[in-house]
């Protein structure tokens, strides 16, 4: 008996070890410190998968969970004030510099990531980042708590964030904080990234909108749903911390909640027959730099083979690399980060191209040793240099830009 147990133990263990051991990439600093925390990662993943699976409580749910203990409260320092409020019915977190400022100060709104599901800004990390950067820029931060899927799927968090951006626009709210009208930034990374590109579009092109926003920030942002099979997918299918499953899963749930829309975008036939003319903004046969192609093939995706009826999925609100050049000629001053080993790599890359094409200024800094989400490890226990890296580049770049 004690020996079957021992053996289902020894199997499980196995089990368990082979589904979250990914190899990690060469030249990636810190490496053993990286390996515990992709393992960390994939555990999380695993029990959130398991627990769905045996009907305890839903992945999103678990994770969810353990999201919620990173909170933090708004808590003041020395050098900034911290309150948490709300523009319009969108709590937002504000972050105000104590120090006498003889003119207005600039100003940025940092729109997170979690992958449309998870996080806060009032998460350790982001806290961190907005509270820093209006320290060293001088600035006032906004950080804005959009609603999460998927009780809440597209459009509400793009209408979150515009509504946000455009309530912090209006003359008594910019007077209020003190703050320059021509000096606005909007910034976002992942899924944030991805709203802040599509809010950034939408408040350029908007007629009605009086103050426009100086400069976009967008860190290793995710920016379309139509073509799930870019070489980025391949290379980092079993990415660190982001693996490809989970990605569509995760973007299944912002978008739908039909079943078999998850497979249909693994398989990349998710897409309708009238979406082709959308192809050629994402084409990353001629978008992507050779380097990054490498020997891969291009192939259209295989459209119409599905019986649910998407919008979103050809709404530049949900894919902002499908924006005309039109559209993205009235955009300004663009950074852009991206990462070699993370499965958003392209989208990014993409929309760099894109950009540069329209005529827009584009800063872009890519990181060979990088991975996606690096930003959410900067705060001990779970800091690393590439977080700090980019965290300096992205300070550094509004500094010189804003």
């Amino acid at each position: 008996m004690m020996g079957s147990k021992a053996l289902c133990l020894a199997l499980f263990c196995v089990l368990f070890a082979s589904h979250i051991y990914i190899p990690i990439p060469g030249n990636i600093e810190e490496r053993w410190k990286v390996m515990a925390l992709d393992a960390i990662f994939k555990t999380c993943t695993f029990m959130g998968m398991c627990f769905e699976n045996i009907g305890i409580m839903t992945y999103e749910d678990f994770i969810s969970m353990i999201f919620r203990l990173d909170y933090t409260q708004p808590l003041s320092d020395e050098n900034v004030t911290v309150t948490d409020t709300a523009f319009t019915d969108i709590p937002v977190r504000v972050y105000l510099p104590k120090r006498k400022s003889e003119t207005p100060r600039r100003a940025v709104i940092y729109i997170h990531g979690g992958a449309y599901c998870f996080g806060s800004c009032k998460q350790t990390a982001f806290d961190f980042l907005n509270r820093w950067t209006a320290n060293k820029l001088d600035a006032v931060v906004v950080g804005v708590d959009y609603r999460l899927a998927p009780q809440h799927r597209f459009p509400a968090q793009f209408e979150d964030g515009i509504a946000a951006v455009k309530f912090f626009l209006q003359d008594k709210i910019l007077t209020k904080y003190g703050v320059d009208p021509t000096r606005i930034c909007i910034s976002g990374d992942s899924s944030g990234g991805r709203l802040a590109a599509a809010v950034t579009q939408k408040v350029q092109n908007d007629p009605e909108i009086k103050h426009k926003i100086k400069v976009q920030a967008l860190l290793y942002p995710h920016l379309q749903v139509i073509d799930s099979y870019l070489p980025s997918h391949r290379e980092n299918e079993n990415g660190v911390v982001l693996t490809r499953d989970i990605a569509i899963k995760l973007v299944s749930l912002y978008i739908t909640e039909d079943k078999t829309f998850p497979q249909a975008l693994k398989r990349n036939e998710h897409m309708p027959l009238e979406s082709r003319p959308l192809f050629k903004f994402v084409n990353w046969s001629t978008l992507l730099p050779k380097k990054y192609r490498k020997d891969y093939v291009y192939t259209e995706p295989i459209l119409g083979r599905t019986s649910y009826s998407l919008p979103a999925l050809m709404d530049i609100r949900m894919s902002p690399l499908l924006a005309n050049d039109s559209q993205l000629q009235n955009l300004p001053s663009t950074f852009i980060l991206t990462c070699q080993h993370d499965i958003l790599r392209d989208d990014g890359l993409m929309y760099v191209s894109r950009l540069q094409n329209a005529g827009v200024q584009v800063t872009h800094e890519h990181i060979e040793d990088g991975f996606h989400g690096a930003l959410s490890f900067m705060a001990s226990p779970l800091y690393l240099h590439l977080g700090l890296r980019i965290r300096d580049m992205y300070i550094s770049w509004l500094d010189k830009n804003l």
